[in-house]
């Protein structure tokens, strides 16, 4: 049976999936300069007799053919292989040699169980029929995303895919588990930029400045009736300010504040709808204060919806392969990820993959310094996206 034949392979590359991981670890790349990565994939795929090209500068796309039939269904798997501006904390062999860079959100796991589903699925050409698309994509973590890229040069044409499959690391859920959610799953994220300028001064004398601090106070506070009173409730919004400059002193007033944050939405109509509004309320509330607004929203990634039919499939086939009690539903997630750009393109499902392991205090969430994998995950990742891809092939 193919299912037991792919459970058999993922066993047997898991020592090899796990070196591959630590190797992808502890060398780090951060968005756009992945030019070692992409060298370390291409010499697995070259080993594998995967013919592969190079796209988005830093990115592959691999292709492989089964032999069992005319199958001219094609799907593609993808898997993003960029890291943070992270130091790493963890006291581990593979822990990170590049100061200042990490992979704390898990896709150095992405990519050595992609390319550990592209070593089951090479062994096993000739019992499936089809194509199946290995999209090894750089820049998920930086605007405009190396997703936007990659398919503006072509990635989902010449074969164009009837599918496309992704997965994400979720420290929250243990490893062996995975989760889906039709629909609605990933909130779009836009960059928020403000520049208060006002008149700095002596703080013991405010009356004759014009002060940009407590102005750009107003302008967050204010700013946060957009999702409380101006949103409809029933469509999850963020707004978040997580950085205030403010170059001053305890006696110095300065001239100018400078505010960063996102917003985030589940609803691409509203997010155009309330980007101007954030717009609007931030420069008319400075004016009223004499003060001047300069703002620049930077349009990040879309909202991410996973095809309903093909999610619940997917969750299917998922069940089949694992068991139901390591198939778990999702609720929806705030984050944003550049898949999102795919699931405009074709029918899409980005599924989430535990990584959890108390026992041994794997515990950490995404994007924190002390983030890490129970390596049991690369088999289930493995294995489970190589019986996805055969089974979305209909095979």
């Amino acid at each position: 049976m193919i299912k037991e034949k792919i459970r058999q392979l993922a066993g047997e590359l898991h020592a090899e999936t796990i070196a591959n991981r630590r190797h992808l670890h502890a060398n780090p790349e951060l968005s756009y300069k992945e030019y070692n990565t992409a060298a370390f994939i291409a010499e697995k795929l070259r080993i594998l007799d995967i013919p592969f090209q190079p796209m988005a500068n830093t990115g592959l796309v691999g292709l492989l053919q089964g032999s069992k039939g005319d199958g001219e269904k094609v799907v593609a798997l993808r898997a993003d292989i960029d890291a943070l501006p992270i130091q790493e904390l963890n006291n581990v062999p593979y822990r990170s040699k590049h100061n200042g860079v990490m992979h704390a959100c898990g896709h150095d796991v992405h990519t050595s169980s992609l390319l550990a589903t592209a070593a089951i699925l090479g062994r096993m050409r000739d019992d499936f029929a089809g194509t199946v698309k290995f999209i090894f994509q750089p820049a998920e973590e930086l605007i405009p995303g190396g997703a936007s890229m990659m398919i503006k040069e072509g990635v989902l044409e010449n074969p164009r895919p009837h599918n496309i499959l992704g997965q994400h690391t979720m420290p929250e859920m243990p490893a062996g588990k995975v989760g889906f959610r039709g629909g609605r799953y990933m909130a779009s994220n836009d960059e928020i930029f403000i520049t208060i300028k006002g008149r700095g001064g002596h703080g013991a004398m405010p009356h004759l400045g014009i002060d940009p601090v407590v102005i750009a106070c107003h302008v967050v506070i204010a700013l946060q009736q957009i999702v409380s009173r101006r949103a409809n409730p029933l469509l999850p919004s963020v707004l978040s300010f997580g950085k205030m400059l403010a170059n001053g002193a305890t006696n110095v007033i300065p001239d100018e504040v400078r505010l960063e944050g996102t917003f985030r939405s589940l609803d691409e109509r509203w997010r155009h709808e309330a980007l101007g509004k954030i717009r609007r309320m931030a420069v008319s509330l400075a004016e009223s204060m004499e003060a001047h607004c300069d703002i620049d929203i930077r349009q990040g990634y879309p909202v991410l919806i996973n095809h309903d039919q093909l999610t619940a499939t997917t969750r299917a086939h998922a069940v089949d392969f694992l068991g139901a009690e390591n198939v778990l539903d999702l609720d929806i997630w705030m984050a944003a990820e550049d898949f999102a750009y795919y699931s405009q393109a074709a029918d899409a499902c980005f599924y989430r993959l535990g990584v959890r392991d108390e026992s041994r205090g794997i515990t950490s969430g995404l994007h924190t310094a002390t983030f890490d994998a129970d390596e049991r995950s690369l088999e289930t990742g493995a294995g489970l996206m190589a019986y996805l891809a055969l089974k979305t092939l209909g095979n």
